[in-house]
């Protein structure tokens, strides 16, 4: 349906999860099997799921990917939150991705209602 690579929401998609594996380097390694796991599954869900909604055959299906990488990104919001409130990280960093994480929303979201107007 769509070429994935091209899409910019993509790109920021796989730039914030590469910065969430930065970010999570720093964090007590007693955290490896808890909010460093979920925190990169989250950012890794978010790129993967835009991917293969490109890779469905109908704007129905895509739509809905879009819809789960939308809710993943509050996901990964929620963790980062919990992250900086049990300081994990600096305001810094955390304002970084928090920043990040709300630009792939944003985008998701309007490329969610581009789709949907094709439905």
């Amino acid at each position: 349906m769509h070429n994935y690579k091209e899409l910019k929401v993509w790109n920021k998609a796989v730039d914030l999860a590469t910065d969430v594996y930065s970010l999570t380097k720093l964090f007590p390694s007693d955290e490896r099997f808890g909010l460093i796991s979920q925190m990169q599954r989250s950012a890794v869900s978010i790129s993967s799921n835009i991917a293969e909604g490109a890779g469905r055959g109908t704007a129905s299906q895509f739509a809905h990917f879009l819809a789960v990488a939308y809710g993943s990104c509050f996901e990964l919001a929620t963790q980062l939150t919990i992250a900086k409130n049990l300081n994990f990280t600096d305001k810094d960093n955390f304002q970084m991705i928090d920043d990040k994480i709300s630009e792939v929303q944003k985008m998701i979201y309007r490329l969610k209602e581009t789709v949907d107007s094709k439905v």
